[in-house]
């Protein structure tokens, strides 16, 4: 996968975390222009609210457990407002050609974290879309990290 052009993506740190710790309670906050095509990755403690824009096409996600194992949780949200199913559809398709990318900044912007936890990289990743449309509000396994090397 060669998508991601590494000198279009910025990294910021917030407080608390560090390149290598925590890894639970670890948010991430992935946006972008699509004006300039940069973009941006911030990971913290919790979600940079403030990175967020109004049309909402960002991709958030943190490490969480569940039945004892480490997992990677993503949401994005498909309806954003709106009531124009053929939007949402169109929104939801873009997601879903977007959502590589997306998990390979993560992957690279992390990637320190990622060399001292190996382990990390063969933790599945769910994907929640949320949606006020019942067949389109779901969770979706996309794999592993180590997938968006």
């Amino acid at each position: 996968m060669i998508r991601l052009n590494p000198e279009k993506l910025s990294v910021q740190f917030h407080q608390g975390v560090t390149k290598t710790s925590p890894i639970l309670g670890r948010h991430y906050t992935m946006t972008h222009s699509d004006i300039t095509a940069e973009l941006f990755l911030t990971i913290g403690l919790q979600y940079a609210y403030d990175k967020i824009s109004s049309i909402r096409d960002d991709v958030l996600a943190k490490w969480t457990i569940l039945n004892n194992s480490c997992i990677l949780s993503a949401y994005v949200l498909i309806d954003n407002g709106q009531f124009d199913l053929s939007k949402i559809l169109k929104r939801n398709e873009i997601f879903i050609r977007e959502l590589p990318l997306a998990l390979e900044t993560l992957r690279y912007g992390d990637r320190v974290l990622f060399q001292t936890y190996p382990f990390l990289d063969k933790c599945p990743i769910f994907i929640h879309f949320q949606s006020t449309y019942p067949y389109l509000n779901r969770t979706e396994n996309w794999g592993t990290p180590s997938d968006y090397k």
